[in-house]
């Protein structure tokens, strides 16, 4: 069985009233399920970002790996001497 992205679920046949779908979605997707197969999303423009996404700077970047190497360094002393 296919692992579903989101826990909310309806069967293919409650498609005939879309509003209740969208009212037990709570701004959230939902499967559309087929024969306990997954067939589909629904997913309510509320539960979509609508910021724009934007590109790191260098000196951010440069920070995050800072950070990621200070973090993993202890693990690499570690895994150095094995």
């Amino acid at each position: 069985m296919k692992r579903l992205l989101t826990n909310r679920t309806v069967g293919i046949t409650e498609l005939r009233e879309p509003a209740k779908i969208f009212d037990k979605a709570a701004d959230r997707p939902v499967a559309i399920l087929k024969n306990n197969e997954c067939v589909g999303y629904i997913v309510p423009v509320a539960a979509v970002d609508d910021t724009e996404p934007r590109f790191a700077s260098p000196s951010e970047v440069a920070a995050i790996l800072e950070t990621s190497n200070r973090m993993a360094q202890p693990v690499l002393d570690y895994l150095k001497d094995k």
